[in-house]
């Protein structure tokens, strides 16, 4: 799993990342780049082939051997992005972060932000993806093992109802906390919106999808866009995806 989940992402920076950055930001070459939540660290292995000096960060002291493992050129440290230590850590000021499929698992979202307006330059791009806490599989339910791994919304239902449920299509123990913890510390776009506008952060680019950009590599599926309407983008977005700007 690791294996393939390190080539994905090497294919996905190929296929739509790199073009996408190159789209949005301007002299999208020779950055010092961070990734917050690098995991196998695919995408940094690759910005790196390209000529980028890039840092990663990852919780997981596992997955980020993995990735020190796979590219010795790599620089990737164990640390929290929500962490007091993690600016000094990094010891860089970044022309850009990544940070994707991350902040929806940090518990304190506030600091964290404050930690990324540290770390970016004036002027720096900020790269952010997550599911939003209200869309179909914001439990991250996926990772089940029965037929509840495709049931829909199914973290907000009460916990007691998914342990029933759990047991009912032997599913694994664990699954009732995973799901209803991930919904816990799920974030919402609108309080997504708050974060990077209170920390000095201007949209560059934002998009909403009912099929993800990954999905097309994952599933075949194409590329699904919706509206950026209030309602409809908290509860049917699959992922939220924004290019972000340090203000001056």
């Amino acid at each position: 799993m690791p294996e393939q989940h390190f080539y994905e992402q090497r294919d996905h920076t190929d296929n739509y990342l790199i073009p996408f950055f190159k789209k949005h930001i301007k002299n999208f070459q020779n950055l010092k780049v961070l990734e917050v939540g690098c995991a196998e660290a695919g995408l940094m292995d690759r910005l790196s082939e390209l000529g980028f000096e890039v840092t990663g960060v990852e919780i997981d002291p596992e997955r980020a051997k993995i990735a020190n493992e796979k590219n010795k050129n790599l620089n990737v440290i164990v640390g929290d992005i929500s962490d007091a230590e993690i600016v000094e850590q990094t010891g860089n000021e970044f022309d850009f972060i990544i940070m994707r499929e991350v902040i929806e698992h940090v518990i304190d979202k506030e600091t964290a932000f404050a930690n990324l307006n540290k770390l970016l330059k004036e002027g720096g791009y900020l790269f952010v993806s997550f599911p939003p806490k209200y869309s179909p599989f914001a439990g991250h339910q996926q990772v089940g093992l029965s037929i509840l791994k495709a049931v829909p919304y199914i973290h907000m239902l009460p916990k007691k109802i998914i342990t029933l449920l759990a047991k009912l299509f032997k599913e694994h123990q664990n699954f009732p906390h995973h799901v209803k913890f991930n919904y816990s510390t799920g974030c919402s776009i609108r309080k997504f919106e708050k974060l990077y506008k209170k920390n000095g952060f201007s949209i560059v680019i934002k998009e909403f999808f009912l099929f993800r950009p990954i999905y097309k590599l994952r599933f075949g599926l194409p590329l699904i866009k919706i509206p950026n309407l209030p309602l409809i983008r908290e509860i049917l977005s699959f992922g939220c995806e924004t290019l972000l700007r340090k203000n001056p």
